[in-house]
């Protein structure tokens, strides 16, 4: 639920961000329920359920190094469209160095006053009021891990995303990446009965022909020097409002991916940072 808009614009656009207004005032009505479990964003909070294990076993697996009750500490991760903090914090108490960013003010607010309750989170978390784009020429090769949890359903530039994502990944650092699959069931289960029937997220949160087929955003991902390493289907059951993983991925999934350790071999790496800041601006 982000609020990215990336548009990969032509030289000298006068465009000046790549922010969508509408989307900001939609989302901005619900800033302050993201730590309400049962209100909107209520299938995001059991979504922890599956998707915090995911990201966390998959990194132990890939790592020999074991911090006991801290797993994840000495990785710093970018939580991209990071809404309330609701993965930012989870991931923090496993010890990880949290950058969660967010185009909307009242979105960084609402986290930054969450995350003050608990000292240690206000010591392992940071939040920034930013697009995706905005930081890529302070942060190049900065994170071991980008998270991307239902945010991709949401670009306008899918492949500019992901080659912002590479510009902030270190080499062989992990992205991992929740979204829809663009289906016939996708459409009816997951907007006309989610959205318009059950309510289980605000109606106009989704629009069908955003959601991202499987093979599409793996493309992409392999075309921008990422190894695809999971694909995983999920499934939410509304009356128990729990997650669970399946083998299909008709309806929602998971991406784990590793950018490439070797250097470039050209100056693409130099005109892909220049492209991404490109989209920057003042929402």
């Amino acid at each position: 639920l982000s609020l990215f808009r990336l548009t990969l614009r032509r030289p000298f656009s006068t465009s000046r961000s790549s922010v969508d207004a509408k989307e900001i005032k939609k989302f901005q009505l619900l800033a302050h329920k993201w730590w309400d479990e049962e209100g909107e964003y209520s299938a995001l909070h059991s979504m922890n359920d599956i998707r915090v294990p995911f990201i966390r076993d998959t990194l132990l697996s890939m790592s020999s190094n074991y911090h006991g009750r801290a797993p994840l500490a000495g990785l710093k991760i970018l939580d991209v469209g990071c809404g309330g903090g609701l993965l930012s914090e989870p991931l923090g108490r496993l010890g990880a160095s949290v950058t969660g960013i967010d185009p909307l003010e009242d979105n960084i607010r609402t986290a930054d006053r969450h995350k003050s309750f608990d000292p240690v989170l206000a010591k392992r978390i940071q939040y920034k009021s930013s697009s995706l784009e905005e930081i890529v020429e302070e942060s190049v090769e900065t994170f071991d891990v980008i998270v991307a949890s239902e945010v991709v359903e949401h670009v306008a530039d899918l492949e500019t995303f992901i080659k912002c994502c590479s510009q902030v990944l270190k080499p062989e650092g992990s992205l991992f990446i929740t979204t829809i699959n663009k289906t016939q069931l996708s459409y009816v289960l997951g907007i006309v009965v989610a959205e318009k029937i059950m309510g289980i997220v605000p109606e106009g949160t989704h629009e069908w022909e955003k959601f991202v087929p499987p093979e599409e955003l793996e493309h992409i991902l392999e075309s921008n020097g990422f190894s695809v390493k999971t694909v995983s289907g999920m499934l939410y059951n509304p009356l128990s409002g729990s997650w669970s993983w399946m083998e299909s991925t008709s309806l929602n999934y998971a991406v784990h991916a590793v950018k490439s350790g070797a250097p470039p071999t050209d100056t693409s790496s130099e005109m892909d940072i220049q492209q991404c800041s490109a989209t920057a601006g003042t929402a």
